[in-house]
C-alpha cells in the first residue's frame, strides 16, 4: 500500500481517496495517467488518496466489491462512491468539483458545530491497519472451514463402519449356517439324511451369493473411508425388483418360521423393472425385513407389496403387525443412531434406518413411514423404473 504525500491542513476534513491497481501491462499506461493527473491536482487542492495493490492484497478487492481495476474510491466524505472504467479521468474531473463542494459544507459544519465529530485522515490509514486484520480473518475462516469438512468426514466414515458392521450380521449367518449344513453332509450322523445334490447345489449357490454380498460391503467401506456422505457408491443396473424381494425373504424366512409368522406378498408380475443398484437395494430389503420380523410378535403377519405409482416410479411397502412407531417419533425414525426408549435393551445400533434414507435418496427416491390405525407400522420407499 502507497500513500501519496500531502499537504499539511486542517486534518478534521478533507478528502480521502483510495486507489486500486494491478500488474497487467495493458493497463499501466492508464495508472500512469491517473497517478499524473492525481498529482497535478495535489498543486491545488489538499487531499489524502492511498494506492492500493488489489494483486498484493486481494481481499482489499472483496471488500470494496471491485469488479475492474484501476479504481478509484471516495471514502469520505460520505457516501463512499466508486469510479472505474477506461474513463475514470474524464470521471474524476467531473465529480472533483461535487467533491469539494461536499468537504467545504462538512468543515463549515463542523465550525457551526465545534463539538461534531468529524472523521479524520487516520480513517484512510485504518484500512491500512486492518489489512493485516482483514487477511487473518480469510485465514481463520478457511480453517475453520476445513476443520468443518474433515470432523464431517471422520464422523462419516465412523458412520459407515457401524452400518456395514450392522449389515454383516445377516449374510456371515446366512454363509456360517450353509457351510455348517454341508458339513455335517461330509460327516452324516446315523440316521441322518443325505442332502441331495440338488439342495447340495442351492446351499453352495446361496453361500456364494452371500459371500459376494460382504465383498460389495467392504468394497462400499474402502470407498466410503475416502469420500462423505454424498459420495455413497451406488452403480445402478437393470433390476428385477420381484424376483430380489422373494431372494430376501428366502434368506430370512428361517427367522420369520422360528416366531410362526405369516409373510404375505402382492408383487404384480408385470410389474416394471428399476433402475437401481442391486447390493444397496438389497441392504435395504434386509434392513426394513430384518425389523419387520424383529417387532412382529409370534404368529404375526408381515405384507409385502409393490405398486408401479407412476410412470417413473415403483413404490414398494413392507407392513407388518408389531407395535407401531410413536407419532412424536416418525419424524426422527431415520436418524442416525437414533432409538426408542423401549428398544434401549434389544440388539442393534439405531442406524439401519438411516442406512436405508442414504440409499434410497441416492436413488433419487423417498422413504417414509406411516403407522395404520389397526397398529403395527409400514415403511415405504420408491424408486425409479428402468428407462424404455
Amino acid at each position: 500500500m502507497q500513500v501519496f504525500p500531502q499537504k499539511l491542513s486542517d486534518s478534521r476534513a478533507q478528502l480521502q481517496l483510495l486507489l486500486f491497481v494491478d500488474e497487467r501491462s495493458g493497463s499501466q499506461q492508464q495508472i500512469q495517467q491517473i497517478y499524473h493527473y492525481l498529482k497535478e491536482l495535489q498543486e491545488k487542492y489538499v487531499f489524502e488518496l492511498q494506492s492500493i495493490d488489489v494483486g498484493e492484497q486481494p481481499y482489499f478487492a472483496e471488500h470494496f466489491k471491485l469488479v475492474a481495476t484501476p479504481a478509484l474510491i471516495k471514502i469520505y466524505p460520505e457516501p463512499r462512491q466508486t469510479l472505474a472504467g477506461s474513463n475514470l479521468i474524464a470521471q474524476l474531473q467531473s465529480w472533483w468539483p461535487r467533491w469539494q463542494q461536499a468537504i467545504t459544507e462538512k468543515l463549515d459544519s463542523h465550525n457551526a458545530n465545534p463539538e461534531l465529530i468529524v472523521p479524520s485522515q487516520g480513517s484512510v490509514r485504518s484500512i491500512a491497519d486492518s489489512a493485516e486484520v482483514m487477511l487473518m480473518a480469510d485465514e481463520i475462516f478457511s480453517l475453520k472451514r476445513e476443520q468443518e469438512k474433515l470432523l464431517e468426514q471422520l464422523h462419516f466414515k465412523e458412520q459407515v463402519i457401524a452400518m456395514l458392521a450392522h449389515d454383516l450380521r445377516n449374510p456371515l449367518t446366512t454363509v456360517s449356517i450353509a457351510l455348517e449344513t454341508l458339513e455335517t453332509n461330509l460327516y452324516p450322523r446315523q440316521g441322518q439324511p443325505q442332502l441331495t445334490p440338488n439342495l447340495i447345489a442351492q446351499l453352495l449357490k446361496q453361500a456364494r451369493t452371500q459371500a459376494r454380498s460382504i465383498d460389495k460391503m467392504i468394497a462400499g467401506l474402502l470407498q466410503a473411508a475416502c469420500g462423505t456422505a454424498a459420495e455413497l457408491n451406488i452403480q445402478p443396473q437393470k433390476l428385477e425388483l420381484k424376483q430380489l424381494c422373494h431372494d430376501v425373504l428366502a434368506q430370512l424366512s428361517d427367522r420369520a418360521n422360528d416366531k410362526n409368522q405369516k409373510v404375505e406378498t402382492d408383487i404384480p408380475h408385470d410389474l416394471p423393472r428399476i433402475y437401481a443398484d442391486q447390493e444397496r437395494v438389497r441392504q435395504v430389503l434386509i434392513n426394513l425385513l430384518d425389523n419387520a420380523i424383529k417387532y412382529t410378535p409370534i404368529n404375526g403377519t408381515i405384507r409385502v407389496s409393490a405398486l408401479h405409482r407412476t410412470t417413473q416410479k415403483i413404490q414398494l411397502s413392507i407392513c407388518d403387525t408389531g407395535p407401531g412407531i410413536p407419532e412424536e417419533n416418525r419424524d426422527r425414525i431415520f436418524e442416525n443412531r437414533f432409538r426408542l426408549e423401549r428398544d434401549k435393551a434389544k440388539d442393534g445400533y439405531g442406524i439401519g434406518l438411516c442406512l436405508c434414507q442414504r440409499i434410497i435418496r441416492a436413488h433419487y427416491g423417498q422413504i417414509w413411514i406411516d403407522c395404520p390405525p389397526t397398529g403395527g407400522s409400514c415403511f415405504h420407499f420408491m424408486l425409479p423404473v428402468y428407462p424404455t
